[in-house]
């Protein structure tokens, strides 16, 4: 008899950098979507996880980048599911602001790679993706929603000789 594998999951991990502290009036209608924008991907077909400070909804005061950088980590079932809610829901009203809130990037602000059902991939972790997309571009272990993998590419890779989640 065969055992079915639980479907590869999307990780996903995007930083901004904040143009003011989090309690500055110029953010207020940042700090003000917050909550509503969470429960939207809580409820999100295809969410899977979030990041979340202990004791708070969100992640906002965890600033393992620095001081000044918020992020955002989380996991859902596929990149379609994903790219729904980021592109096809209200979120897309809090991306409409971000140039009053946030810093423009220089360099790489968002990695989506491929994670093994179940696992809840860490900071640390989400970090040095990040950090693998902005040295080496997008490939099967760190990619964007321009330069997409498939979880299949993503084993392939890993088998390929690096370590991979998937």
């Amino acid at each position: 008899m065969t055992t079915l594998m639980p479907s590869p999951q999307l990780a996903q991990l995007n930083v901004a950098r904040l143009r003011f502290p989090l309690d500055d009036p110029r953010l207020a209608p940042f700090v003000e979507m917050l909550d509503p924008v969470n429960a939207a991907a809580d409820a999100a077909p295809g969410f899977v996880w979030r990041l979340v400070e202990d004791g708070e909804a969100d992640a906002t005061g965890l600033r393992p980048l620095g001081d000044d950088v918020i992020v955002n980590l989380s996991v859902w079932e596929s990149q379609e599911t994903l790219w729904d809610f980021a592109y096809r829901s209200g979120h897309l009203e809090a991306m409409r602001g971000r140039r009053d809130w946030f810093h423009r990037h220089v360099a790489s602000h968002l990695v989506l790679w491929w994670i093994p059902a179940g696992h809840l991939p860490t900071v640390a972790e989400a970090a040095e993706r990040l950090t693998d997309l902005r040295t080496h571009g997008p490939s099967p272990r760190a990619f964007t929603f321009a330069s997409p993998h498939t979880a299949t590419e993503a084993a392939a890779h890993a088998r390929g000789g690096e370590s991979a989640g998937v």
